[in-house]
């Protein structure tokens, strides 16, 4: 015998059965693939566009200044210098990086994290008001709609990959499974191709909402919904993403930008702070170098990697240090001393690092780079050289100059630094010291210097 629902129970079931369509109704209104899912009266085409158009201009210049910061590892020049082999025709704007100004390295990348940090809020906004056409159904409509999903899965995706890995980066936690430099370096190119493809494609429109006029008008509004009440005929509508039926107002446009605009604010004026010495550093509170500067003397400005970190100690640094100098047919062994019997050279340089920080211009002397060439054999144009630390670990062990910086009057095999010898977490016994290259080129530790094979 079959099972029969108890006699109490059948008027209800019958009222279910009832409403049943009523209730699926109900639910697939409730999806998110529904428009009127997503109640937020503050979406809509024009808050899209304004946000669109801010990270239009902010990521090409992080674009810019991100390809500048990889070309000024001279990646081409040794492959010590370079950790993406196979960039192949992605590296055909490389070129030989130059030492003017000597500042160079310190504000491009300095831009490159104070604006990709500070572009954070926009980036987030910005996805938050497309979020609706991330579930949009049915998946594909045609071919070129599938390839504009596609293109869409790899901008959000490939921007999340590059500043999650960037802000890390930043904050010196080597979590990635991998290295950070070609990590960043291909999901850069990957978000960028995305990113023009989506820019060239949405451009036209994003142009014709912003020429709407009512700037005012728009900015106080509520809704994203335009004339056309969001019906999908006007500029506002056209997109799908203003709310069928919008919730009560909580905050205005005006309000939901200040919001963005206030979070990119705060986060630029806790960055900005670390390319400076002095009292602007210690407003860096969400830089890794931020806070007071490190102790008192010559040696108090910022570094990244300590002697200890890297496994050099003072057996190493002593009396048996000896610096190896190799030219054609050439080598010599000099100590600290015999350095320091050497011409002395002076050059105010600041270091600059890959994670966005820097100090101001600080008063190096030592021996010139193209001097020790010379002894090393080569009495016109100084070579390249390939520089080598007393380091036992960590990255940029080895690292290659190219000729003109060799040739540089201002680079020196720094002995001293602000008057006083070198501490040991600056280099001590020897550093080199290289107008406008990265922070990892200029090396610490040196013991030795191979002129002419690279």
């Amino acid at each position: 015998m079959r099972d029969t629902p108890p006699p109490s129970r059948r008027p209800r079931l019958r009222t279910l059965l009832r409403e049943a369509p009523t209730t699926l109704a109900k639910l697939k209104d409730h999806a998110p693939s529904a428009p009127g899912s997503w109640r937020s009266p503050v979406r809509g085409t024009w808050f899209t566009a304004v946000l669109g158009t801010v990270l239009l201009f902010g990521v090409t210049l992080l674009f810019v200044t991100g390809l500048l910061s990889y070309a000024a590892y001279n990646p081409g020049l040794a492959p010590v210098n370079d950790k993406t082999p196979d960039k192949g025709l992605l590296g055909l704007y490389l070129f030989a990086w130059p030492t003017d100004p000597h500042w160079l390295y310190r504000l491009t990348q300095g831009l490159h994290v104070t604006v990709g940090i500070t572009l954070i809020p926009v980036l987030l906004a910005k996805l938050w008001s497309v979020l609706p056409k991330l579930f949009a159904l049915p998946p594909a409509r045609s071919l070129g709609h599938a390839l504009e999903r596609l293109s869409l899965l790899l901008l959000v995706g490939g921007a999340l990959f590059v500043f999650a890995t960037g802000v890390l980066n930043v904050q010196l936690e080597y979590v990635f499974p991998g290295s950070f430099y070609p990590l960043h370096f291909y999901g850069a190119w990957v978000f960028f191709a995305a990113f023009v493809a989506h820019a060239a494609l949405k451009l036209p429109q994003t142009v014709r909402v912003l020429r709407a006029g009512g700037l005012r008008e728009r900015v106080r509004s509520h809704e994203g919904r335009g004339a056309d009440g969001g019906s999908g005929r006007g500029p506002e509508g056209e997109d799908g993403l203003a709310s069928p039926r919008p919730a009560e107002p909580t905050v205005s446009r005006r309000g939901a930008l200040g919001l963005v605009g206030g979070g990119s604010l705060l986060l630029f004026a806790t960055t900005a702070g670390q390319s400076f010495d002095g009292w602007p550093r210690a407003t860096a509170l969400f830089a890794p170098h931020g806070g007071a500067e490190p102790g008192r003397g010559p040696g108090a400005f910022q570094i990244n990697k300590t002697a200890r970190s890297v496994g050099v100690g003072a057996d190493r640094t002593g009396e048996s240090w000896r610096l190896v100098v190799t030219g054609p047919g050439r080598t010599l062994r000099l100590t600290r001393a015999d350095l320091l019997d050497l011409a002395q050279h002076g050059a105010d340089l600041p270091i600059a690092c890959v994670e966005g920080w820097s100090t101001s211009d600080q008063a190096w002397s030592g021996v010139r780079l193209r001097d020790l060439a010379a002894l090393a054999g080569y009495e016109d144009d100084a070579p390249g050289v390939l520089v080598e630390s007393l380091q036992l670990r960590g990255s940029f062990r080895k690292a290659a100059l190219r000729d003109n910086q060799v040739r540089d009057a201002r680079s020196l095999l720094a002995l001293r630094v602000n008057g006083a010898d070198l501490t040991p977490d600056h280099g001590y016994p020897a550093r080199v010291i290289v107008p406008a290259a990265p922070g990892v080129l200029n090396t610490k530790w040196v013991s030795r210097l191979t002129f002419g094979e690279l």
